[in-house]
């Protein structure tokens, strides 16, 4: 039963009673799917990952607790909250259960107050605990993900690109003495050019795939999936001549002109590499952009010492 509403859930029950009843109570505010057995309601938790899962205790073939016990077990399905439907004693029932990962119950007969409360109830908490974790990915100045949000797309990307024997870029980029900038004008405006530099980076990254992160302080890092030597060369020297070329406004009608240095470094991984030697070489070509002026790319070439990139653009 689909509708346009804040949350899904998926109501896993043999009772087709049960199901009508607690249809009309909720499918004003969710979107209810039904699952007739736990073994369907497993399958069916993997591919809609709903918000919640209201599960029956008393079902044939598999009960509820050994459906909770497996849903827990899979990886995709284990931080959904389950609502356990219970007609049992709840006195004898309730330990098992929340040792199995329960987040609350609901007895019958319904009470149609009670039903939307347990749930409203857990679907504020989901919401709280995404707001967080969102949070806690995100850098809250330049509102692009943060390193730990970085790390966590790296593994995803990395992991793709040994399986489909593809390469990988990455670029870390550095804003040229920025210690200057915060000097002259003030940490405000300092924070200003970190805000504005963030969305020229992630401006210039056209693609879907392509993700930016601030790397902390006055570095950023740009990852490029399925790019080659030649792609994240372009790109390094796109992003370098952006901002060699652009005014960047301040408070108080100031503004002011910075530059980036870059280090890049291209390979296609095998499950034999180091993730760390990668991020490593990288910054080991922005070193050597440092070294040779500043506001320049270079790249990183393995057993070999970087080497700029080609004034391309």
């Amino acid at each position: 039963m689909e509708k346009n509403n804040s949350g899904t859930i998926l109501l896993v029950d043999d009772s087709e009673l049960d199901v009508v009843l607690l249809t009309e109570i909720l499918s004003g505010d969710y979107t209810i799917h039904v699952a007739k057995n736990g073994q369907e309601g497993i399958i069916k938790a993997v591919e809609l990952m709903p918000d919640i899962i209201l599960l029956d205790i008393v079902m044939p073939v598999m009960d509820g607790y050994e459906t909770i016990a497996k849903l827990k077990n899979i990886e995709r399905t284990r931080a959904i909250p389950v609502i356990f439907i219970s007609g049992l004693d709840k006195s004898k029932d309730e330990r098992k259960g929340l040792s199995l990962g329960c987040a609350d119950y609901i007895t019958k007969p319904f009470h149609e107050d009670i039903v939307k409360l347990r749930v409203d109830i857990q679907f504020r908490i989901l919401k709280y605990i995404r707001t967080i974790e969102v949070l806690s990915l995100e850098d809250q100045l330049t509102e692009i993900p943060n390193r730990r949000g970085f790390e966590e797309r790296f593994l995803l990307e990395w992991g793709r690109a040994i399986r489909d024997n593809s390469p990988i870029s990455v670029l870390i980029i550095d804003i040229d003495h920025f210690k200057k900038v915060n000097d002259l004008y003030g940490h405000l405006q300092g924070d200003l050019v970190l805000k504005s530099s963030a969305e020229t980076i992630v401006k210039i990254l056209k693609r879907v795939s392509d993700f930016a992160a601030r790397w902390g302080g006055d570095e950023f890092i740009a990852l490029l999936p399925n790019t080659n030597p030649d792609g994240a060369d372009l790109v390094s020297e796109i992003i370098r001549k952006t901002f060699e070329d652009k005014t960047f406004p301040l408070h108080y009608g100031l503004f002011a002109k910075i530059t980036v240095s870059i280090g890049v470094y291209t390979r296609i991984p095998s499950k034999d590499c180091s993730k760390d030697d990668f991020i490593h070489l990288a910054d080991d070509a922005l070193y050597a952009a440092k070294l040779a002026g500043r506001n320049k790319a270079y790249k990183a070439n393995e057993g070999a010492t970087p080497t700029p990139v080609m004034d391309i653009v």
